[in-house]
């Protein structure tokens, strides 16, 4: 028999936060570019409510370390 390779679908975590009503266009841009960058966070949703307070759900990719054998 030949081994197959076993394909491994990416994992994520998930982050959600909430923005105040009161916080403008530009300060939330500013605040998911940041953690964009320095976070490696990507945007999988965003909900912007009536009220004008926004809900953000962040998710990256989890990196599992493979054992290597000897």
């Amino acid at each position: 028999m030949i081994p197959t390779k076993t394909v491994r679908l990416p994992e994520y975590e998930y982050q959600s936060l909430r923005l105040p009503r009161g916080t403008t266009r530009n300060a939330a841009r500013q605040f998911l570019t940041e953690q964009a960058e320095y976070g490696h966070w990507e945007l999988d949703r965003l909900r912007l409510y009536p009220d004008g307070s926004r809900t953000v759900r962040l998710k990256r990719r989890v990196i599992r370390q493979v054992r290597s054998t000897w």
